[in-house]
């Protein structure tokens, strides 16, 4: 219910923007793009998916051999798809990934740890490029205007998830799964399904630990890699703001599209976060001068762009899904 409540506020709260701005506005902002321009915008995307399929692959161990690196693509691209449409934090699509590995002979605890372990570097890399918008903003805002404030309580809230991240990785060293059955076993709550599972989650345990022990390299590397996907979103910011005829200094591009990270990250728990990151969006880029004609079309034009992958990731659902199937039935014959 709440659900639904709070993807009627976000419908409510864009609709609000558009009609405040003028449909008018936007439209004619909007008209100056062609076909191709629409294209070109979906570019950044398209290299921040490859990018970042490789990232999973650097964690993904020998059984990455095993696995042609467009399916690796599509996987992740389906997975991301469940992330998108459900208000899960993000995590909805992780299951699916590893689910879909095992139709690769990826034994399940070696697709488990590596969706894990892709997850941990993906979200230090998103971290660290948050916080280098964050610096960029305080130097192009000052810190003393009503924009650099703002800035600053992201800081905080960036310190937070820095916090998390820490706890996070400690928590995987001790072992994930036993301590979340460990801490479900103290609420005295008992989950048959978990209960059953709990050799093969104890051994998806123990792939994270020596992966972490034994793989460092590959761990640094992935986030390395991530992080340039990463900034794959200030490449999307800087076409955006080009063909609606903007001023496109890099920096600001780069605190821009970290920012806007941000707000997206912060309202996972709305559906597709409908209403608020678009109204941060707009926001955001009034506090970098912009109008909010060209703010609000900047938005709209980010939506256009994760409706299209949305497209695509169900695409990429249905296929390799039928195939996981397909390869599963044959198997049992």
């Amino acid at each position: 219910m709440l659900r639904y409540l709070l993807l009627t506020f976000g419908l409510a709260v864009l609709g609000l923007l558009v009609w405040h701005i003028g449909p008018g506005n936007i439209y004619d902002a909007a008209s100056r793009l062609g076909p191709g321009a629409l294209v070109v915008i979906l570019i950044p995307s398209l290299i921040m998916y490859v990018i970042e399929a490789y990232g999973w692959r650097m964690v993904l161990g020998p059984s990455a051999q095993s696995v042609p690196f467009w399916r690796l693509l599509a996987i992740r691209t389906a997975g991301e798809v469940v992330n998108m449409t459900t208000p899960t934090a993000y995590l909805g699509g992780e299951p699916l990934k590893a689910y879909l590995l095992k139709s690769y002979n990826v034994p399940i605890a070696e697709g488990a740890a590596s969706v894990v372990i892709a997850k941990t570097t993906m979200t230090i890399a998103e971290v660290l490029f948050i916080l280098m918008g964050i610096a960029l903003g305080f130097w192009i805002l000052g810190a003393g205007s009503s924009a650099g404030q703002s800035v600053a309580a992201a800081l905080v809230s960036v310190g937070l998830l820095v916090c998390s991240i820490v706890g996070f990785v400690f928590i995987q060293r001790r072992g994930l799964f036993a301590s979340i059955l460990g801490m479900i076993r103290k609420l005295g709550l008992r989950i048959r399904s978990l209960e059953s599972q709990e050799e093969h989650l104890h051994s998806i345990d123990q792939t994270i630990l020596n992966f972490y022990s034994h793989h460092q390299r590959a761990f640094y590397a992935s986030t390395g890699v991530y992080f340039l996907g990463w900034m794959a979103e200030a490449l999307e910011v800087f076409v955006i703001l080009y063909y609606l005829g903007g001023p496109t200094d890099a920096l600001s591009m780069i605190s821009i599209g970290a920012l806007a990270v941000f707000i997206k990250g912060g309202t996972f728990f709305i559906p597709g976060s409908l209403g608020a990151q678009d109204g941060g969006n707009l926001l955001l880029l009034k506090a970098f001068s912009y109008s909010d004609v060209t703010g609000i079309t900047f938005a709209l034009l980010r939506r256009f762009r994760e409706l299209v992958w949305i497209g695509i990731g169900l695409l990429c659902l249905a296929l390799v899904g039928k195939g996981a199937v397909r390869q599963v039935g044959e198997r049992h014959e």
